[in-house]
């Protein structure tokens, strides 16, 4: 695999998540081939890539869905690569990176109420009694532009935008050093993306929290990330700050990327 010199990056940060060399194998396929990077505390990292480069599976490793075959994960200096031991080890690092999917109606139980959503994650990651999870549940809605009509409401009572901020306002309930986004805005209207892009950055400012984009969306890239991986076929072909990276690719690939972007005046064919 060809890589630029830009491939290669400090992973060395005080505070933080840092990832170096994760691989994963399904039979003779290998979706993700020694994929490294570092995303300081409170930092913004954009995965892009096309489908089937090993954006999602990486992040699935990070987060506990899928086992790495190899690599190391780490935050703050705790590896979470070995299995965690017994539920309260789980339940720790669930708490410590949490994940927002692309369509939040599949992660979100139809059958009950979205403050009863919100309820069942306090009741299952904190000691707060009933009052004050109520409270921290009218909080959190609040936090993401949401109020008493939508908390009363079920998923499918919802617009896009409006389940998109509860799975957001959940993954918030347990306070995570990161967040990790994978297509969460790529099934909304464009008008619905940037109120979603605005709200996400906001949030960043005023709780530090580090977030991990998953999109095939430059101009999301451009909207929300400090820095950006570029994955071809499961590795790293080029990755640094977004100006430098998207202003002036170093990989051909990179440049494939950013050639495929419709631009004014574009139609098929020409």
């Amino acid at each position: 695999m060809e890589k630029g010199p830009a491939v290669e990056r400090d992973l060395v940060v005080e505070r933080g998540l840092v990832v170096e060399g994760l691989r994963k194998r399904y039979g003779d396929h290998l979706a993700v081939d020694g994929v490294s990077f570092a995303l300081p505390a409170g930092g913004s990292l954009a995965i892009v890539g096309e489908s089937g480069s090993g954006k999602t599976t990486t992040v699935r490793m990070l987060v506990g869905l899928e086992r790495a075959d190899g690599g190391t994960v780490r935050l703050d200096g705790r590896d979470r690569s070995a299995r965690a031991r017994g539920r309260a080890e789980r339940l720790a690092r669930a708490r410590e990176i949490q994940m927002v999917f692309q369509d939040p109606y599949l992660s979100l139980d139809p059958r009950i109420t979205v403050s009863g959503c919100l309820d069942e994650v306090l009741r299952l990651h904190t000691s707060l009694d009933a009052a004050a999870r109520e409270a921290r549940v009218a909080d959190l809605l609040d936090r993401v532009g949401l109020g008493s009509r939508e908390a009363a409401a079920r998923p499918r009572g919802l617009s896009g935008g409006q389940r998109q901020r509860v799975a957001i306002a959940r993954a918030l309930a347990v306070e995570p050093q990161v967040l990790v986004l994978d297509e969460a805005v790529a099934a909304l209207d464009v008008s619905i993306q940037a109120q979603i892009l605005d709200l996400l950055r906001e949030i960043r400012r005023e709780a530090g929290i580090g977030y991990l984009f998953v999109t095939h969306d430059l101009a999301v890239v451009r909207h929300v990330a400090d820095d950006v991986l570029v994955l071809k076929s499961g590795a790293v072909v080029e990755q640094g700050p977004v100006d430098r990276v998207l202003g002036a690719p170093e990989h051909p690939y990179t440049r494939l990327l950013l050639d495929s972007v419709p631009r004014r005046g574009w139609a098929p064919g020409t």
